[in-house]
């Protein structure tokens, strides 16, 4: 792990500790279930969300890099959205829209590593008004136990690869052996073989995968080393024209760590004294001159002494030992320099990150199968969707956070049998501030007021062409962990509009018909100015529409 990765791991965990201190949330009583729909009908719904998964590494979205026949099985069976974007590109805040209906803006979790607040409602207690059993199982990421749900067992933070911590419902810290995305899975067909079979269910499938440090399962280690992937046209992006970009530090060829985030040389057994100069080093790192409190210098003490690698059992150490062993002597014998070094880095992180996403697929076929067997299949929705989309050397980067259209779009099927049709494609732009109220109308359950997003399911089946066709974003989290300037700004069918703000103040505008990847600012170029006013009047009305008064303030501030 990087230093800020590990503040961050660090921080969940501390959070998750602090969650009987966060003032209470009392729920409306549950009601008896409304009358939208007859409660035989009303359908299951299973929600997976993986982490940092790319549209550009699933087949069903046309990749070469890898194949994903699970995944790709949802969408044939139902629909495949293409221009599935999010709000705000990064893990924690994107599930608390999937949680509110809301933009950062209004549900309070703009960054990583805070503590969501449970005092404000969540969509699924509609649910549970409604009559179902409500459940998330893996990767929250929010540092606290919102309501809305009859049962969780969480990852504290980002959690671990192998042999994993888990967090119950009752702020119950369990370690569960094994591999985390194998877990996750055993963990939720259990909660379905278990439940209240007289109510419809809604659980989401919460992974790790496939989050930095990328550690496959041990049977995927090596499978793309007799694979050379083709460098990305845009891997030596100059950034011409674009003041953000050039600042940015999360280039696989600066800012990839070769001992952290690709193995090499990677200490499985280290003595006391060692652990306890890592202690000192981080301690100065994160905090400075100040004095840890005792339930940090707790959490600082067991990621030393039981991080990722030294949570491996001997079995797990060998193997990784081994494997990882024959890279780091053929990097050693290589002696590369330049961009011999960035290519050879950019190979070794396409192949842990593909290698750890072949566990994902694998484990979402083990659910579907499961469904098929228990009879739930013909009336469970099933949706399968990343937090947000991921760098895999476009741009040379790695990482998320942009508006940009590798970042800002996230993969998204869905199957509903009976419902959608299969094959269908949606090629219209949505957002996954739109997620929350497409499931409550997919349950037949009321959309609250407080929702921000709108429901999509007419998309879904055909029934509507109105559709708002753009999405409003807006990125916080700077300087660290990478650097990139605080933006929002406009994603319609054709064009990318993005104020950029902090440290410089500037405009971007992109034609995305004309150039997918971002790389011609064409803002102040003559030929755009009423497409530019246009933009920025519509970009405006969304800022009201949703009361994002920051950004209302910083546009007013720089209108040109």
């Amino acid at each position: 792990m990087t230093k800020q990765t590990v503040f961050r791991s660090l921080l969940g965990a501390t959070a998750v500790a602090l969650l009987l201190a966060i003032p209470g949330y009392t729920p409306v009583p549950l009601e008896e279930p409304q009358p939208d729909r007859p409660a035989a009908v009303r359908p299951n719904v299973i929600f997976i969300i993986s982490d940092d998964h790319t549209a550009q590494a699933i087949s069903a979205y046309g990749s070469k890099l890898a194949k994903t026949p699970n995944i790709d099985r949802i969408a044939r069976e139902g629909a495949i959205l293409y221009n599935n974007v999010v709000a705000n590109s990064i893990c924690g805040p994107s599930r608390a829209t999937l949680l509110t209906g809301q933009f950062s803006h209004r549900n309070g979790y703009k960054f990583n590593e805070k503590v969501f607040d449970i005092s404000q409602p969540v969509f699924t207690e509609e649910l549970q008004k409604n009559g179902y059993q409500t459940a998330w199982i893996g990767k929250m990421h929010l540092g606290s136990l919102p309501h809305g749900f009859d049962y969780l067992n969480i990852l504290p933070g980002h959690g671990n690869y192998y042999n994993s911590d888990f967090v119950d419902s009752n702020n119950k810290t369990t370690r569960h052996m094994g591999y985390v995305t194998d877990v996750v899975t055993s963990l939720s067909t259990d909660w379905l073989a278990h439940r209240d079979t007289a109510k419809p269910f809604f659980l989401v499938v919460g992974h790790k995968a496939t989050h930095r440090e990328w550690m496959p399962a041990v049977e995927d280690l090596g499978a793309y080393d007799n694979v050379t992937f083709p460098i990305p046209p845009t891997f030596y992006d100059n950034y011409e024209g674009r003041l953000a970009a050039q600042k940015q530090e999360m280039s696989i060829d600066k800012s990839m760590n070769l001992r952290t985030d690709l193995k090499v040389d990677v200490k499985y057994e280290v003595d006391e004294a060692t652990m306890e100069q890592e202690k000192a080093d981080f301690r100065k790192a994160f905090y400075g001159s100040n004095q840890p409190t005792p339930a940090q210098e707790k959490q600082l003490d067991i990621y030393v002494r039981e991080g990722s690698y030294r949570r491996l059992n001997p079995e797990q150490k060998k193997a990784f030992s081994s494997y990882y062993g024959k890279i780091s002597k053929e990097f050693a014998d290589k002696k590369l320099t330049g961009k011999a070094l960035a290519e050879w880095k950019y190979q070794r992180y396409l192949k842990d990150y593909l290698s750890t996403a072949n566990s994902l697929d694998r484990n979402i076929g083990k659910l579907l199968d499961y469904l098929d067997k228990s009879g739930l299949a013909k009336n469970t929705v099933v949706v399968y969707t990343s937090d947000q989309g991921f760098y895999l050397g476009e741009h040379g980067w790695f990482d998320k956070r942009w508006i940009y259209e590798e970042s800002l779009k996230t993969p998204f099927v869905i199957r509903y049998p009976g419902v959608i049709k299969p094959g269908s494609q949606v090629k219209q732009v949505v957002s996954n501030v739109d997620w929350a109220p497409t499931l409550l109308s997919l349950t037949g359950t009321r959309v609250p007021d407080y929702v921000q997003g709108e429901s999509f399911l007419p998309l879904l089946t055909g029934g509507k062409n109105d559709w708002r066709n753009q999405a409003y974003y807006h990125y916080y989290e700077y300087p660290q962990p990478h650097h990139v300037s605080p933006h929002f700004g406009l994603r319609t069918a054709q064009y990318t509009l993005a104020r950029f703000y902090g440290p410089d103040d500037f405009w971007e505008l992109y034609d995305i018909q004309k150039d997918p990847q971002n790389l011609n600012n064409v803002y102040g170029q003559k030929g755009y100015e009423k497409v530019t006013a246009l933009l920025k009047k519509q970009l405006k009305d969304q800022i009201i529409k949703y009361k994002d008064e920051e950004a209302l303030k910083l546009m007013a501030a720089n209108p040109q």
